[in-house]
């Protein structure tokens, strides 16, 4: 089976048919075998205690998991790893080593579309000032904070196929529960108030601070406003797992 079928199969296993040991498993063993989007893929289990409690997060193995990821070529965990370490979330505090390994992902982001070929549209724009406006579609959201306008990425075929499947069931994965608000990620909670919230509206959550950056620049920059409490359908103020408002418990943004 091709290789890009393997981590398909293994995400709906997972989130979709909530077989959740036997897709860890077979997760697993993909990564065993050095396959990059399975290896960042349980970086995120790890990091959310995906299939369990809030207890059952491991910080470090998701780290670890990143840092292997990123060697083989994986985008998304390069992104990943620079905002742990930006963060000190999993890892020692290394703000110059996290900016370091975001601007690696920008340079990764932007040669993938250069060799992609596209000559449908320019693959590349340049403007004197760095594009402001969040909703402008046509570039990707963080190559825009240097002027630079790429082609925005198209979603994985794992991040589309969970979207839909969530979406024709109304798009909740469960009472209580929401997907990653990142439209280019498709991943769902497992549990309440497992993924982190953004902590100036309370409106979005994400899976991952990669989703959170990505998400920031490209639409919730424009959307986000400030609200002192949100509360969930008890009436009680609801900030992540760590009621309030943890750094473990609420996603950071950053302007």
């Amino acid at each position: 089976m091709p290789l890009g079928a393997i981590i398909i199969c293994l995400q709906i296993r997972f989130y979709c048919l909530q077989n959740r040991g036997s897709g860890a498993s077979l997760m697993a063993k993909a990564a065993m075998n050095s396959h990059a989007p399975a290896l960042y893929s349980l970086a995120v289990i790890q990091f959310n205690g995906s299939g369990g409690t809030k207890n059952d997060k491991d910080l470090r193995a998701g780290v670890a998991l990143c840092a292997r990821a990123a060697f083989l070529g994986h985008i998304d965990a390069l992104r990943e790893l620079g905002h742990c370490l930006q963060d000190g979330y999993g890892v020692k505090l290394n703000v110059t080593e996290g900016r370091r390994f975001l601007v690696q992902a920008n340079a990764r982001e932007l040669a993938a579309v250069l060799s992609a070929g596209n000559t449908k549209r320019p693959w590349l724009t340049w403007s004197h000032h760095p594009v402001t406006h969040p909703r402008l579609r046509s570039g990707c959201p963080l190559m825009s904070d240097y002027g630079c306008n790429v082609p925005a990425p198209d979603a994985h075929p794992a991040s589309q196929f969970m979207s839909e499947w969530f979406d024709i069931r109304g798009g909740f994965p469960g009472p209580d529960m929401r997907l990653c608000s990142h439209s280019g990620c498709g991943r769902p909670e497992t549990r309440r108030h497992e993924f982190r919230r953004c902590s100036v509206c309370g409106l979005v959550n994400y899976c991952s601070r990669a989703c959170q950056a990505l998400d920031w620049k490209f639409r919730h920059k424009a959307e986000c406003a400030t609200v002192e409490r949100w509360l969930d359908d008890d009436g009680e103020g609801v900030a992540g797992e760590n009621d309030g408002g943890g750094d473990d418990g609420v996603m950071m943004v950053n302007s």
